[in-house]
């Protein structure tokens, strides 16, 4: 499988769940046993404990953090060796099958939402309605919020719709979709998370953000983004960021899933689809997440 900016041959694969197949002697009474359906983060090779750890896990300032699935072995494998202390046993209720996107995406979606700290009632803007943008859509509205969602997929924008999102827009192929959110919303989003990793997308969502509403950064372009830096001096609106952050905050955005009952749409596949796969993501062909299933 080709990936591009890859130094060294590993296995990628960087959202994953299953079974326990072996516990270490060392971590004997940490609560985990042979058989417990789990999930876990990505980061190894870090302490978890220091000032950097606390922040997030890839600033460790004692250890030499790794991504599983990027810089070292990942879990597109029927077997990975993962840390316990970014490990948590899943609920019951949960497809186990169905679970590993929550350990990235649906992470980040909720914390993004979250973060947002807005009432119900309130706008939020999804720009990106990828799988991200389709796990915020679900969290918003169980949050009782209000989506407005832009994209430049429409069968992206339909699964967005279909879990809840109050409006869409193609921004492609709607000129004055920015007109007619400013209509819909009176004056704009109060939040906009971006999901998306165009730089077209940070360029243009202030634009759609009320005066004094906030500025979500989740997706990540290959460039950095630029911003006006009159706007922050006026407070036209502010800047936050999120990602699927330190294990020490799953537990908040798992509780609140099953709570919801919110949990990824997955489209299931095998280990000889990889390929097809990634030549999917590509093509921007893919309107939710894939899984591997072994």
């Amino acid at each position: 499988m080709a990936m591009d900016q890859i130094e060294e041959t590993f296995t990628p694969g960087h959202e994953g769940v299953g079974y326990v197949c072996q516990v270490h002697e060392t971590i004997e009474g940490k609560g985990f046993k042979v058989g417990d359906a789990v999930g876990f983060l990505y980061i190894i090779g870090c302490c978890f404990e220091c000032e950097g750890c606390m922040v997030h896990n890839m600033l460790c300032q004692k250890g030499q953090p790794k991504i599983q699935g990027r810089n070292t072995d990942g879990f597109f494998a029927e077997y990975a060796v993962v840390d316990w202390r970014s490990t948590i046993i899943l609920p019951t209720q949960w497809e186990v099958e169905r679970s590993s996107v929550f350990f990235c995406a649906g992470i980040t979606a909720f914390h993004s939402v979250d973060s947002c700290n807005l009432e119900p009632g309130q706008w939020l803007g999804v720009i990106g309605a990828g799988g991200l943008g389709q796990l915020a859509t679900q969290y918003a509205k169980a949050m009782g919020l209000k989506v407005v969602a832009i994209d430049i997929n429409d069968a992206t924008l339909g699964v967005c719709k279909a879990q809840g999102a109050d409006a869409i827009f193609n921004s492609k192929i709607e000129p004055e979709y920015v007109h007619e959110i400013k209509a819909l919303t009176n004056g704009g989003a109060h939040a906009v998370a971006v999901f998306s990793n165009a730089s077209g997308a940070y360029s243009s969502a202030p634009s759609i953000i009320r005066v004094g509403g906030l500025l979500m950064v989740v997706g990540i372009p290959y460039k950095p983004i630029e911003l006006s830096a009159i706007d922050m001096v006026l407070g036209m609106y502010r800047i936050k960021s999120e990602s699927t952050g330190i294990p020490q905050r799953m537990g908040k955005a798992l509780d609140f899933s099953v709570r919801h009952g919110i949990q990824p749409e997955v489209d299931l596949k095998r280990l000889e689809d990889l390929n097809d796969m990634v030549n999917q993501m590509r093509a921007h062909q893919a309107t939710k997440r894939m899984a591997v299933i072994f």
